[in-house]
């Protein structure tokens, strides 16, 4: 299951936040339900339910591939106050080398949790400026030629750049308004997602 949305439509948040609220109830489905009782799953089971782990891939050191880490320090004002766990901002990065130590921690500290990757990525020219969502691991790297295996259980990923055989646009060429603009639709689009997982349930205590 895959969505896409270009980062010049204006309903581009909107639609981000609804596609995420999908595949959090989809996946949520698989593990606890079964795919045959998808459809009767209801929009109230989301709130107060246990929000992902948010994992942003990527370095402020190219403009290219610094979707993860910008959209990671967004989401960390957006959603302050909620109870949630966020790794990968400008100030802490998730980069390529960390990856095998972040899929170890995962394991062991969120056994339990879906896992929610964001990165950047290339495609095709006529893919740049979108933002897909899928319901599939995220494959960190793969834009460069590295093979770093798989990461998280549903992704968002930017598409910032033409794939080339270098992929020297990915690091070189990509305007930093694009990946900026991205990010901000991105983390709209989820931090309403977990203020509906989890600053509704938040409010039902204090009152």
């Amino acid at each position: 299951m895959e969505y896409s949305f270009h980062v010049y439509n204006k309903l581009a948040t909107d639609g981000i936040s609804m596609a995420t609220e999908k595949l959090l109830l989809t996946d949520e489905n698989f593990k606890t339900r079964g795919a045959c009782m998808r459809s009767r799953i209801k929009k109230e089971e989301l709130i107060g339910a246990k929000p992902p782990v948010i994992v942003c891939i990527g370095s402020d050191l190219a403009i290219g591939d610094s979707l993860g880490p910008i959209t990671g320090s967004m989401l960390k004002f957006k959603t302050q106050g909620l109870p949630i766990f966020l790794y990968g901002t400008l100030s802490a990065p998730i980069t390529a080398k960390e990856i095998p130590y972040m899929r170890t921690f995962l394991k062991e500290t969120h056994p339990h949790s879906q896992i929610l990757a964001i990165d950047a990525a290339v495609g095709g020219s006529g893919d740049i400026g979108l933002i897909k969502l899928s319901n599939t691991p995220l494959q960190p790297g793969a834009g460069a030629n590295k093979q770093l295996g798989s990461l998280g259980d549903l992704s968002i990923m930017g598409i910032v750049a033409e794939k080339s055989v270098a992929n020297f646009g990915l690091l070189n060429t990509t305007r930093l308004n694009l990946v900026y603009t991205m990010a901000e639709l991105i983390s709209d689009g989820v931090s309403t997602i977990l203020w509906e997982r989890c600053g509704r349930k938040k409010s039902a205590k204090r009152a």
